[in-house]
This record gives structure tokens, C-alpha cells and sequence, in this order.
């Protein structure tokens, strides 16, 4: 598998492999996240120093407990990626693992709301990805490739579920892509 960094060439996008979104929101997160953990850990120290005495088990608990925060506030990198036939795949890293879904061979797009809204894709061969939608107002040239990959999957008939989701997800990101250009030029 590729990356892709720079500009997409062509209408096929063939000059064009995978590529990490270009905003640095990933990366302010996992600082933030950091930050995050290490005040916890310094705090549950201090306090366990005052009131109890620091034991080197209390010590490993709590630094358990701050990377345990840690792992679960570090968003999962999203990628583009094409292998050597032309194929793309939105791949999401997390810590732990990395899970990717085939962009032209999607069965599936829908939202799953919880305590974070999320867009879950799947293809066909069972690969399923959770995406913050965030990540797509972030990155414009990211939407545009799931989009053209939706395009293509709706077109051979393999998109069963979630059409409406990815028009709605459409005036979704362009009304935030507007806002974002009026914030930024002083208009609002």
C-alpha cells in the first residue's frame, strides 16, 4: 500500500495513492491526550503522597489508570490508502489495532450515535470502519475520495444501505465547509 501526499492527478486519481489528512488535528489531540494523562497521574500521586503514603503498587495503579485515559482519549488516525491495482482504502489507526474498508466496494454507510456520532462504513469483504465526521469537515479531498468511492459502489449496486446517509453527510460537510470559509474570511 501506497500513501498519498499532495494533490490528487486525474480524474481516476491514479497518480494519487494513500495520504494522511493535512490538517494537524490528529496530532493536537494526542498532545492533548498526553496532557491529559500526565495531570491525572501527577495529581492521583500527589494526593496519594499526602493522605496515605505513595506505595509502589499505588504507584503502578495509578499509572495504569493514567495510560489506560490515554489510550482511550488518542483518536485513531484516519489514512487513505491504494494498493498496486487501483483499489483505495480508508484506514483508521488507533493504538491498538488498524481496521480499513475498500472505498469502491462499500455495502454499507450509516450513522451510529452514542456519546460521539460516528459514520460506520462496510464492504464487502467484511471490513468495517467508525469515522468521526469531524475528520471529513477537516479534510475535503478525504470526503471527496469516500464520496467517489460511494459513487462507484451505488453505480455496481453494492451500496444496499446508506445513499441517504451519504447526501445527507454531503449538505452536512458543505454547509460546516461554508461556515468554516466565513469564520476564516471575517463574514460571520
Amino acid at each position: 500500500m501506497r500513501r498519498i501526499s499532495g494533490s490528487l492527478r486525474g480524474r481516476g486519481g491514479r497518480g494519487a495513492a494513500s495520504r494522511a489528512p493535512r490538517h494537524g488535528g490528529w496530532a493536537l489531540h494526542v498532545r492533548f491526550a498526553a496532557v491529559c494523562a500526565t495531570v491525572l497521574l501527577t495529581m492521583l500521586l500527589a494526593v496519594d503522597a499526602i493522605a496515605a503514603g505513595l506505595t509502589p503498587a499505588r504507584t503502578a495503579l495509578w499509572t495504569a489508570l493514567a495510560v489506560l485515559l490515554f489510550v482511550v482519549l488518542v483518536p485513531p488516525k484516519v489514512t487513505v490508502g491504494e494498493n498496486s491495482w487501483g483499489s483505495r482504502f480508508l484506514v483508521s489507526r488507533g493504538l491498538l489495532r488498524e481496521r480499513r474498508v475498500r472505498m469502491d466496494r462499500l455495502v454499507s454507510v450509516r450513522w451510529a450515535d452514542g456519546v460521539a456520532q460516528r459514520i460506520v462504513l462496510r464492504d464487502t469483504d467484511g471490513g468495517r470502519v467508525e469515522l468521526d465526521p469531524r475528520v471529513l469537515v477537516a479534510d475535503p479531498q478525504l470526503w471527496l475520495l469516500l464520496d467517489e468511492g460511494g459513487r462507484t459502489s451505488r453505480a455496481e449496486g453494492l451500496l444496499l444501505c446508506g445513499a441517504d446517509v451519504m447526501r445527507e453527510l454531503a449538505e452536512r460537510l458543505e454547509r460546516e465547509m461554508a461556515r468554516n470559509v466565513f469564520e476564516v474570511s471575517g463574514l460571520q
